[in-house]
């Protein structure tokens, strides 16, 4: 058994080759079954964000075939030119990779929170396509719960960390500031609603398209303006900035359409997407500055911030621990759970007469024998479970035989 992954992100690939490996949720729940169906795969799980995609599997030893090439055919492009950019990770290189990511040591924006919901979600999604295992159920849950406790215990991110707030703190050094300008937000979503709250902050006018095909009151941030997003290109001209920031796989702003209005003054475009949502030619329009979030990045390091990211990787350490001693252990669970029903047998046996003659109806005294059986199971099991941490895997797994051995020669 072995747990492996491939990546590309941001580190080794730009926006225009994220954006060939960047799969929507529909796209993914086509093609994560054909993944798991390829021989010597027990489960898959994929992870894509705006600067990242992993695939991440439990597989055999060795499987015959190379999960990079597997990804570049399901994609339709050339393994050979695709295929530098991506990382290969495998046993605990891989793991001690899906903890540092889940608290955002990956991440661009150090300590940034929306990573730990990404790898949430994307366990819950491959278990709603039957495709993850119990390797990677447990693998991603743990990683989910150290990050957690890192968010709890560790202060890694510094105040307002997004990618609108850093897009904001780069245009303000260069002399922009947000403050009066009139700003239209394309897309209402997660990322879309945080741009328009933060623009709006940030003392500009700001008006936020909504689909017309949903029915119901569409939610937008409060103090923002709507529009229909079909006739963001009326508004289009009257804007100082453009935010667009959807999972659209189409083109929100086209060069075909912002060539037919008139733009009289300069314009900042923000394509916060991946896939883009806004097409590069556009920046080639006159007075249209195009940025995507590949050009907004700042490295701030400190000896506090170093302080708390060895903090932080000590909490991980130790989690990664647990999870290390479940699945180097993890084929004996059966035989653990059937010497605790052997002993809990063993225990009711030996407690039915004291049972049988205390001064209680019957219906009290078959609760009671539940009761005790419970407790004596959790305590059995905890003893086993804290004996495994305690010693040597060698000596876990003697000690489970032995335990195993004798119930049975009890039984027989």
């Amino acid at each position: 058994m072995s747990i492996q992954m491939i990546g590309i992100d941001h580190s080794k690939a730009n926006i225009d080759v994220r954006c060939i490996f960047s799969f929507t949720k529909k796209q993914m729940a086509e093609v994560l079954p054909k993944i798991r169906d390829q021989k010597g795969i027990h489960g898959c799980v994929m992870i894509s964000t705006c600067n990242r995609m992993e695939l991440w599997v439990s597989c055999e030893e060795e499987l015959s075939f190379s999960l990079c090439e597997l990804l570049c055919k399901l994609r339709e492009v050339p393994f050979d030119l695709y295929g530098p950019y991506f990382t290969e990770r495998k046993e605990k290189e891989a793991v001690a990779h899906l903890f540092s990511l889940s608290c955002g040591l990956k991440s661009r924006i150090l300590g940034e929170d929306q990573i730990i919901t990404q790898v949430k979600d994307s366990l819950a999604f491959a278990r709603e396509q039957y495709v993850t295992d119990n390797v990677l159920e447990v693998l991603f849950r743990m990683a989910v719960t150290a990050a957690k406790k890192v968010k709890t215990e560790v202060t890694l991110a510094i105040a307002n960390q997004s990618v609108i707030h850093q897009a904001i703190q780069v245009l303000r050094q260069r002399g922009y500031e947000i403050a009066g300008k009139k700003c239209m937000v394309i897309g209402n979503g997660a990322m879309g609603k945080l741009a328009a709250s933060t623009l709006q902050q940030a003392g500009a006018d700001v008006t936020v398209t909504v689909r017309q095909y949903r029915s119901g009151i569409v939610d937008i941030p409060r103090e923002c303006k709507r529009i229909d997003y079909g006739n963001r290109m009326e508004l289009f001209p009257e804007c100082d900035m453009v935010v667009s920031a959807t999972a659209s796989p189409n083109y929100t702003l086209k060069r075909e359409c912002v060539d037919r209005v008139e733009v009289a003054h300069e314009m900042i475009l923000l394509d916060l997407a991946v896939p883009r949502d806004i097409e590069p030619s556009v920046g080639e329009v006159e007075g249209i500055q195009l940025f995507d979030i590949d050009d907004f990045h700042i490295d701030i390091q400190s000896g506090q911030l170093q302080e708390n990211i060895e903090k932080a990787q000590k909490i991980l350490d130790e989690q990664m621990e647990e999870f290390y001693q479940w699945y180097e252990c993890r084929d004996v669970i059966p035989k653990i759970q059937e010497i605790r029903e052997k002993a809990v047998e063993d225990f009711s046996w030996r407690m039915q007469k004291i049972v049988r003659e205390l001064p209680v109806e019957e219906n009290e005294r078959e609760k009671l024998k539940e009761q005790m059986n419970s407790a004596a199971g959790k305590v059995i099991a905890k003893l086993l479970f804290e004996l495994r941490g305690k010693v040597s895997q060698e000596n876990f797994r003697e000690s489970i035989e032995v335990l195993s051995d004798l119930y049975g020669e009890e039984k027989s």
